[in-house]
């Protein structure tokens, strides 16, 4: 089971995460590389909400093809293009977790690889 960590002496989190997340002895880990906005065929979702939607099925799509979950991720960072795409992928992001709250880090970035990637999220997950 992962436990939280949300010290009382440290000022709360900014949005939906916690402080630290810790990973029970001998679990199984996956790192899961940054998800683009990108569908299956190439195609690049036209806007930020596109592309998070996409982001969030394939995250999800890797956490099942290792049997895990969302409620498996202990860690993950986001990566944003300006500050355009933060809300499309916060609610996002907040739908697809539905109350799990891992540990998060967000970058608002110059660019990405590519000029029409609006985000990236990557993601480590462990299960016991």
């Amino acid at each position: 089971m992962l436990t939280p960590h949300m010290p009382s002496t440290i000022a709360p989190p900014a949005a939906l995460y916690v402080h630290g997340m810790e990973v029970p002895a001998n679990a199984r880990l996956l790192f899961i590389s940054g998800q683009v906005g990108v569908h299956a065929d190439g195609r690049v979702g036209r806007d930020a909400r596109e592309q998070a939607e996409i982001v969030w099925t394939n995250i999800v799509t890797i956490l099942a093809s290792a049997g895990m979950g969302v409620g498996d991720i202990v860690k993950l960072t986001s990566f944003a293009v300006g500050t355009e795409p933060l809300a499309a992928m916060r609610e996002v992001r907040e739908r697809v977790l539905a109350g799990h709250k891992p540990a998060s880090t967000l970058l608002v970035v110059a660019a990405l690889a590519q000029p029409q990637w609006l985000l990236e999220v990557e993601v480590y997950a462990a299960k016991a």
